[in-house]
C-alpha cells in the first residue's frame, strides 16, 4: 500500500486540526454560556457533553478534567481579547494607535461577559490559573507593550519599561470596567477619562 502524497496528507491533517479546533471552540462557548446562565455548578463534563451533543469522553480527552476546562476557558478569554486588540487598524502615529486600543479593550470586556467574569471576577470558586496560564494570559496583551515601546521610541512617552506603562493602563481600564459592569457607571466616559489620564502621566512634556 503506497502512502498518500505529501500534499494530500498535509491537507487531510490540516482539515483534521481545523475540525478539532472548531469542536474545541464550540465546547468552550457552550461551557462559558453555562457558566454565565446557570453558574459554576453547571460546569460538569456530563452537562457540557449533553448540551454539546457529544460524549463525555470527548470532553475528558480535550481538557483532562474540570480544572483543565477552567484553565482552557481562562486562556480562551485572553486569546479573544488579543484578537480584539490586534484587529485595531494601524493609525498615523503610535500614540493614536495606543489611544485606539482603549475602546477596543472595553468592547472586548463588554462583549465577552462570561469570559470576563472568569478572567477577572473569580466566577469559578477555587479556580487558580497556573503560573504558565498567567504568563500566557499576560502575553496575550503584549500588543500594549509593543505600541507603548513605539510611542517611547517616537518621543511621545517618557523613557521607561513599556510593561510599567502597560500595567498602569491595564489597571486603570479594569477599575473603570468593573464599576461599569457593576452598574455604577452608565457609559464609557469614565473609562476614557481614566485611561487617557494614565497615558498623560507618561507623556513627554513638549514645553520642557
Amino acid at each position: 500500500m503506497t502512502s498518500a502524497p505529501l500534499g494530500l496528507q498535509g491537507a487531510y491533517l490540516k482539515g483534521e486540526r481545523a475540525s478539532h479546533d472548531e469542536l474545541r471552540s464550540h465546547l468552550l462557548d457552550m461551557a462559558v454560556n453555562l457558566l454565565e446562565t446557570d453558574g459554576p455548578d453547571s460546569l460538569t463534563m456530563r452537562r457540557i457533553a449533553a448540551e454539546a451533543g457529544c460524549t463525555t469522553t470527548v470532553i475528558y480527552t480535550m481538557f483532562g478534567n474540570r480544572e483543565g476546562l477552567a484553565e482552557a476557558l481562562y486562556l480562551e478569554g485572553f486569546e479573544r481579547f488579543r484578537r480584539y486588540l490586534e484587529s485595531v487598524p494601524q493609525r498615523r502615529s503610535p500614540f493614536e494607535h495606543l489611544t485606539a486600543l482603549g475602546p477596543a479593550y472595553r468592547q472586548a470586556c463588554l462583549s465577552e461577559p462570561g469570559y470576563y467574569s472568569l478572567m477577572f471576577e473569580r466566577a469559578i470558586p477555587g479556580f487558580e490559573p497556573s503560573e504558565r496560564a498567567r504568563t500566557l494570559a499576560r502575553a496575550a496583551l503584549n500588543i500594549l507593550d509593543r505600541v507603548i515601546a513605539d510611542c517611547i521610541s517616537a518621543g511621545y512617552l517618557v523613557p521607561t519599561q513599556p510593561r510599567k506603562i502597560a500595567d498602569a493602563l491595564w489597571a486603570a481600564a479594569q477599575g473603570a470596567i468593573s464599576l461599569e459592569r457593576a452598574g455604577h457607571l452608565r457609559d464609557g466616559r469614565t473609562f476614557e477619562a481614566v485611561t487617557m489620564a494614565t497615558i498623560c502621566c507618561y507623556q513627554v512634556d513638549k514645553q520642557a
